[in-house]
């Protein structure tokens, strides 16, 4: 009998309902940071930008030992997989489902099932894992616990009911008879029996979760005395022992130093073995990795030694060489080009990477680990396009590269079509939107424009209503901007892919204009003053502009060339309103996100260390009027 039994479960949920801060009470409260260890808040966002945005972009697993937990006196290992909860970064999510047997699905109080928890709990279903349903955040003034249960056990049965494989269906439906916990993950308190809107459980601790889990997940269904058999779901590295891949095993055991077959594929699927040493193994204690000699099937582990592995390979024993199946995930439905930083200014904006060399080699190593992303070559040796599953998936990799030290120009996000039985087709969403009623006409029509079809209408009370729509994917880019203007920042969008329909006609990128500087210079007082009253401007006096380069946003719907750079003609004559002090609107700083929703057909963001800013593919304006009449005439002979 084996001396450790385990548990492998991924806490899955919307998008801030609590995931990490949840996983972070589960850590402390096992002893994982000691008696005096300091700990921090959300230790599993371990990434600057996962702390800065308040979301889960990687998933990440940890390890929690409960001595003598487990049957007949055993210690029990959990392994905890905490996902990312927003679509965009699917990947991630399927990836993870690959390594567990179970899920926890945490649900907010007070907001319920969203969009994101539809996603998520779909793939879960679909694979027949046992789910466990967490209220989180009881004590919220606003809770509403027990409609929260009841949509959540809805949803449940909705989704049971998609699922094709009948044996899937049946383990969707148990999953009603299933025990439902109340938590508070900030208290650090779980209890099986409902508080009661606005108040914590009434236990002390997460034991009750700690419980459920052991009882009603399976534990791994793994032959520890068969053939090894384990698969890479994930991949790390070190500058000590290079590139690192996270496996889960189904069979058999691993050894330190252990020659093994290794499964791989190349870019044409084409599978290929060969043999390969194991030179390190590791095991995780808490958030950490250490040495060990050997680990068994059920459990999670880490190998080194393979330099080209790659997620979804299988390793098994040399004389068994068994391969899993490969793990696969939904096709990318956005994508945009990145390339070399080219305006006047590259070079001026704090990188040192600036080759396409150099930007080639970091997109194929994000290849590496990210298994939703493509890169395609274009027209140009210095640009590619990269495919994602999202906006924020591709903008996340954007400014992950900025920090790095790129200077990169970067596309207009387009939405990645294809032909069926002769006809183009485009992704779409799901998306549900939570407005104050007195936004409801203004969001209804703003949805119109954007070719969206209302599918669902309710009052949740409080003076909100909540809209699901139908919309063309390509009808969201651009649409937070507007939609946050639209509502005065009340509004709450969540939005999960709905497959592909017939493409839905055109689509008006934005309703307001470019001003576009005319000249190169340095931009003045006088020149902003004097043009005031042109629209919204994103550049302050001092800065540098180019020709081309977009200082601002026009109310009309149409661009305006304008000279930033003017300066006030000196004269020896005095007037009585000379010298006056000179008052300017501040300018708007767009960040990344911003700047590619502004960004219009015919222009581009050149993203930088230092800065940010929005440009024209073409920058002479001469050039760009003849490429307008070009493209005028071509649509005219259609």
């Amino acid at each position: 009998m084996n001396e450790t039994e385990f548990r492998n479960v991924a806490i899955v949920a919307h998008v801030d309902h609590g995931k990490t801060t949840l996983v972070n009470a589960m850590l402390e409260q096992s002893g994982v940071f000691g008696d005096h260890g300091e700990v921090a808040d959300r230790v599993m966002d371990s990434g600057d930008l996962e702390r800065e945005k308040g979301i889960t972009i990687l998933a990440k697993n940890t390890a929690i030992r409960r001595k003598g937990a487990g049957k007949d006196g055993r210690d029990l290992i959990i392994n905890v997989i905490d996902t990312p909860g927003h679509a965009d970064f699917g990947g991630e999510v399927e990836r993870a489902l690959s390594m567990v047997d179970g899920v926890v699905l945490l649900i907010d109080s007070s907001e319920g099932p969203l969009p994101q928890t539809r996603f998520v709990l779909g793939k879960a279903l679909a694979s027949s894992m046992p789910v466990i349903i967490v209220v989180n955040k009881t004590d919220r003034a606003d809770a509403r616990i027990d409609e929260v249960v009841e949509e959540a056990q809805d949803l449940l049965l909705e989704l049971a009911s998609t699922v094709e494989d009948p044996d899937a269906a049946e383990a969707a439906e148990r999953n009603l008879e299933l025990p439902v916990l109340y938590a508070s993950g900030r208290a650090g308190k779980a209890s099986t029996e409902n508080p009661g809107n606005g108040e914590l459980p009434d236990n002390e601790d997460l034991q009750p979760l700690f419980d459920v889990i052991t009882s009603v997940l399976p534990e791994p269904s793994a032959d520890v005395d068969g053939p090894l058999q384990a698969q890479v779901t994930n991949l790390d590295s070190s500058s000590f022992l290079g590139r690192i891949g996270l496996i889960r095993i189904h069979s058999g055991k691993i050894r330190k130093g252990q020659q093994v077959s290794w499964i791989h594929y190349d870019a044409d699927g084409e599978q290929h073995i060969k043999t390969a040493k194991i030179a390190e193994l590791l095991r995780t204690v808490g958030v950490t990795r250490v040495p060990t000699d050997e680990a068994i099937a059920g459990d999670i582990a880490a190998i080194s030694g393979i330099d080209e592995v790659m997620i979804g390979d299988t390793l098994c024993a040399v004389d068994a060489p068994n391969p899993l199946p490969r793990i696969i995930v939904d096709e990318p439905a956005i994508s945009m080009t990145i390339g070399v930083n080219t305006s006047p200014m590259a070079g001026q904006g704090g990188g040192d990477k600036l080759t396409a060399r150099v930007v080639k080699a970091r997109l194929d190593q994000e290849l590496i680990g990210n298994v939703s992303l493509r890169v395609l070559p274009t027209e140009r040796p210095d640009a590619w396009e990269v495919q994602g599953r999202g906006e924020m998936a591709l903008s996340i990799l954007v400014e992950t590269m900025r920090r790095e030290g790129f200077e990169l120009t970067v596309g207009k996000p387009q939405v990645v079509t294809k032909t069926v039985d002769g006809k183009l087709q485009e992704p779409y969403e799901h998306l549900t939107i939570d407005v104050p009623e007195e936004f409801l006409g203004a969001v209804t029509q703003l949805m119109a424009a954007r070719k969206g079809r209302m599918e669902q209408m309710g009052n949740q009370g409080s003076g909100w209503v909540r809209m699901e729509f139908i919309v063309p994917s390509r009808g969201l880019i651009g649409f937070r901007t507007i939609f946050m203007t639209e509502t005065k920042g009340t509004g709450i969008a969540n939005h999960f892919s709905a497959g592909y329909d017939d493409w839905a006609g055109e689509i008006k990128d934005r309703a307001t204009g470019s001003l576009v500087a005319d000249r190169t210079g340095q931009i003045t007082a006088y020149a902003l003053l004097q043009l005031a009253d042109r629209g919204t401007f994103f550049v302050e006096p001092g800065d540098h502009a180019y020709e081309g380069m977009v200082v601002g946003a026009n109310p009309r719907d149409e661009d305006m060339d304008i000279n930033i750079t003017k300066e006030k003609k000196l004269t020896n004559m005095r007037a009585a309103s000379a010298d006056t002090t000179v008052t300017l609107d501040k300018a708007r700083s767009l960040t990344l996100d911003e700047a590619m929703e502004f960004c219009g057909g015919d222009e581009c963001v050149e993203v930088t260390p230092e800065g940010i800013r929005v440009r024209k593919l073409i920058l002479n304006a001469t050039e760009r009027n003849r490429a307008r009449s070009r493209e005028k005439a071509r649509n005219q002979g259609k």
